[in-house]
């Protein structure tokens, strides 16, 4: 990897944009990498819009603040796209990762994107698999399918620790999102 990687997560509270950015964090650990995640603090209430950021090196991290230049953006609810700008700050070679069920090509000619884009139907798979719109962990399968930053199985570990008994239908999720993500650049 070399360099370290700057995600930054866009989601609502209550989604679980904060737990996907410190389960991605704590497999990264496991693996013997240095990481940091942490959520944007603000009066966040459930519903509202929520930011957290992550960050994974194979080298110490000294730098403690928000991520203001991310290499990826991953936009967990869709419908934040026509709210903020998602891609503030972005790096030139950046990515984002949108759930939704528009095609990335769908996704450029909307928005506007200058970056690779990719998405994937979490909502959908979310559905289908855990029963709850919840699609954060949906979400980790396209990140780790974009990133490949983590092990997968280091992926599974940690979501069978947080989720206990929900934890097969959550790793289903995450494995389906990963093999089903569509990127254009």
């Amino acid at each position: 990897m070399g360099e370290m990687l700057e995600v930054r997560w866009h989601g609502r509270g209550g989604m679980g944009s904060v737990t996907s950015a410190e389960l991605f964090a704590s497999a990264a650990i496991d693996e013997g990498k240095y990481a940091q995640s942490f959520p944007s603090f603000g009066p966040e209430r459930r519903g509202a819009p929520v930011v957290a950021f992550l960050r994974i090196s194979d080298e110490f991290i000294r730098i403690r603040t928000n991520i203001d230049t991310p290499d990826i953006v991953v936009v967990v609810d869709p419908k934040l796209l026509d709210q903020i700008d998602v891609t503030t700050g972005l790096k030139e070679h950046g990515k984002i990762i949108v759930n939704s069920s528009k095609s990335p090509e769908q996704l450029k000619a909307q928005y506007g994107f200058k970056w690779a884009v990719a998405s994937v139907d979490g909502s959908k798979i979310a559905r289908e698999t855990i029963k709850l719109p919840i699609t954060n962990t949906a979400m980790m399968g396209a990140l780790e399918r974009v990133t490949e930053v983590v092990g997968m199985d280091s992926l599974v570990e940690r979501l069978k620790g947080r989720f206990g008994p929900r934890a097969e239908a959550n790793i289903d999720a995450m494995k389906r999102a990963y093999r089903e993500t569509v990127m254009k650049e």
